[in-house]
Order: structure tokens, then sequence, then C-alpha cells
């Protein structure tokens, strides 16, 4: 197909509508130029559970294969088993899944060896010329030697990796509801917990990339109201929900109550930091104040960085943390490749609650120290002069500060906001937290009153 791969090829990963936007005979050319730009002679793929994948990562082996490359398949996974497979086996990787995304739409999420990133200035854009040069004037020419492509299941070496991790000797039996929104969760999570003493009320597990109960999108408030509601019916100890492709985990407290990532990120800081004491910690610009407090009072480095897994990754890599964490509720650890894992994540919560006896909304109150807005999405028709004139209200204000790392962050002594345009849609996203309810709503309606301006 003759396809605009600018309409796929976003600043991380590959993502659109199948078959409208790209389909098999694209990702054998993936396949191609991948091993061709990462100068790989093997490389291990997976797949989540969306009708569309086994056809396009099946094509990307043989792209891969027919330039040489050694392919090991390992079948239905999470996106961080893939990265597992990835940094165990020291083979660059492709996961095939469009994440949280509906069902008409597929991805790739490719990383190098050991689980390192590809991004934009890191491969994509290379893969992405070369994509879009066969595309024009046929595929490459195939290997004198093709490579190999073998199947190998490692969901049980996965789980056994991650249980290394987490010291769970003293856990207290705990009742969990696990909502894996009909996504790969359901694949994974009897495996790592079997061991564990839970009782386990799943949700969702069958997996069905149709997603017929709702998005496997829990940062949507909406997707996680199912798991709210069986917390308190099962009077469980906590509720935990995974996104489509189970790298990313949202928690729910005893009450129902949804917990703040930047909360289980300082929960999980904490605890890294027992283990690895004055290490670094990474976190995005618009996580809590609360995560580099609790990072310097356990005696840690907190490094604040822009939003995007690419830059946690390189900032690990950089400064050797041993932990990073993002508002959107992803969770790095130096112990898995630099790489993001929702489940160890989980774990971490599961090992910190069952570790002592009170409820889980006590145990996170000493991480949740401020009233947050959430992320707020405004449609602009012009997003750099509607910046602009938010800054203009700003920049001559006495008592605050302004920086332009990841966007506009104003910073004051009791608040501070973030505005970021998004890279693929016409929005502004704005994320604002003050010390009370109270200041954030004046400072969050001031934004967009400005944002929103006709």
């Amino acid at each position: 197909m003759t396809a605009d791969l600018s309409q796929i090829v976003k600043a991380y990963d590959v993502r659109g509508v199948v078959p409208d936007q790209w389909d098999e005979a694209l990702a054998e050319l993936f396949g191609a130029a991948f091993v061709q730009v990462t100068d790989a002679s093997a490389i291990v793929i997976g797949h989540d559970m969306r009708p569309s994948s086994p056809g396009l990562s099946g094509a990307f082996a043989r792209g891969a294969a027919a330039r040489g490359a050694d392919v090991t398949l390992i079948g239905l996974c999470s996106t961080d088993q893939l990265y597992f497979a990835s940094g165990k086996f020291g083979l660059p990787g492709a996961m095939f899944t469009a994440s949280h995304n509906p069902a008409q739409y597929n991805g790739i999420k490719m990383c190098r060896a050991g689980a390192a990133p590809v991004g934009q200035d890191t491969g994509l854009a290379d893969i992405r010329a070369l994509v879009e040069q066969w595309s024009e004037s046929g595929a490459p020419a195939p290997a004198d030697v093709p490579g190999t492509v073998s199947e190998r299941d490692t969901l049980t070496d996965y789980a056994a990796h991650l249980l290394s991790l987490v010291d769970l000797s003293a856990m207290r039996p705990l009742k969990v509801v696990v909502d894996a929104g009909n996504g790969m969760g359901g694949h994974t999570v009897p495996t790592v917990f079997e061991s564990l003493p839970l009782t386990l009320v799943p949700m969702y597990f069958e997996l069905d990339g149709t997603f017929p109960n709702h998005e496997a999108n829990p940062l949507d408030p909406a997707n996680i109201v199912d798991l709210q509601a069986r917390v308190l019916s099962e009077g469980a100890d906590l509720g935990i929900a995974f996104d489509g492709d189970a790298d990313r985990c949202f928690v729910v407290d005893e009450r129902g109550e949804g917990i703040s990532p930047s909360a289980i990120t300082a929960l999980v800081a904490a605890r890294e930091l027992a283990k690895h004491p004055g290490g670094t910690v990474i976190h995005n610009l618009i996580t809590s104040w609360s995560v580099p407090e609790v990072v310097r009072e356990n005696g840690g480095e907190a490094v604040r960085t822009r939003v995007g897994h690419s830059f946690i990754k390189e900032e690990m890599a950089r400064t050797g943390a041993i932990f990073g964490g993002e508002h959107s509720a992803h969770y790095y650890f130096r112990d898995f490749w630099n790489a993001d894992t929702g489940m160890l994540a989980a774990l971490h919560v599961l090992a910190a609650l069952g570790g002592q006896d009170g409820p889980l909304s006590e145990l996170v109150a000493q991480y949740d120290r401020y009233s947050s807005s959430g992320e707020i999405n405004s449609t602009v028709d012009d997003q750099a002069g509607r910046a602009a004139a938010v800054k203009a209200a700003y920049v001559s204000r006495e008592g605050v500060t302004l920086d332009e790392l990841d966007g506009l962050t104003v910073t004051a002594a009791d608040w501070w906001f973030n505005l970021r345009a998004s890279n693929t849609e016409p929005l502004l996203r704005l994320n604002v937290e003050a010390r009370d309810e109270v200041t954030m709503a004046k400072v969050r309606d001031e934004v967009l009153a400005l944002v929103r301006a006709s």
C-alpha cells in the first residue's frame, strides 16, 4: 500500500488504523528496515491480543528474516514481557500493540538490545526513511542467507524475574481485584500472582482486542468505574487496573478511590532507595512536588526531565538512576533494563501494603500531599499562539519562575502549572498542582480562561 507514514510514525513508535493506514505488506517492510537500522543478526518479537496482531507480527518477522536476521517469536505477551526478553537475550525487539488505543488501531513499539529505546532520534526516523523509500521503489533484495524463525515461551521466566526483584516474603494475605480490561494483564497476572498470598478477583481477563467491556485506558476515570465498584462490593484491600498492553498499572484503594500515579511513584521511590541508598530517581515535570520531596527525604537525588519514555530512559542511562516515574503511570527500573513495567510497580504496592497492617489509603497518604487538577486537554486552533498568550500573562508576574524544558512550566511558592502542546492532536495539555484545593482551582481556571479565549 502507499501510506502516509507521517500519520502513523510517532515520536516513539508506530501506531495507526489497520488496514486503512497500514497493513501486513507495510509491516514486512518495517521488519526489514528495523534489522538494517539496528544492524541486528537476531531479534525477538511479541504481540498483544488485537485481531490484527498475529498477522502484522508475522509479516514483520518475514521481513526481518528475509534480511538475514534470526527471529524468536514469543507470541502473546505484555509490552514489559517483550522488554524482558530483549534484556534477557540481549536482542533488539518489536512489540505489536496499540496499547490503550481503540480496537481498530495497531502499532509497533521497538527497542534495541537490552530494551534500549528506539525513538525519533535513535533510529525511528531512519526506519521511516527506509520504509518510505522501499514503498516507492520496491522491497529490498533479500539476504544471501535468510534468517530462521523459531518460537519461545517467556512468561514463566518473566514472572520469576519480576518476583526476584521484590521481597514479598513478609506479605500478609490480601484480597485484590484486578481489571485487565480484556488486555494482556489477563495473560500475565495469573502467572505472576500465582505464588503470592492473594485472593485474586479477576475482571475482564478474557483476551479480546475488541474491548467489549470498556476501553483499556485506566487513565480515563470512566474506565475504572467497574473496578472501583467491585473493590467496594468485595471488601477488597485494593484494586489494580492494567492498560491494553499491561505496561502501566493504576491502583485503587480500599475505599474505591483512585491513587495518583505520582503517589505510587513516591512510594516505589522510597522502597527502591531503601535498597539502593543515595540513588538517583528520575521524574518528569508533571509529577507531583511530593515525588522529589520524598526522594530527598529518603536520601536520594531527584532529577527532573521531559515527559516521554525515551527521555526518561535516556536520563536513567546517563545518571545510573535506580528508578523513574511518570504521572501517566509508567514506572521504570534499573533492575529491569531501565524499561517500564507496570507489573513490577504493582508488586511493590502489594509488598508495601502487605508488609504492614493499615489500609492502603493510610499508607499512601504520606505520599499524596497536594491538590492536583489532573491533565486537562483543550482543543485550540493555534497551539503556539495560545501558549504564548499564557506565557505573556505570567512572564512579568512577581514571585513566579518560568521554564520551557517541556512546554511552559510556571512555578510559585504555593502552586505550579505546566502547559504542553500535543504532538499529534490540536490540543494544549494543562496540569496544575497547589498546596490546597482552592488555590489549585483558582490557578486552573485562570490558565484555562487564557487558553480557551476566543
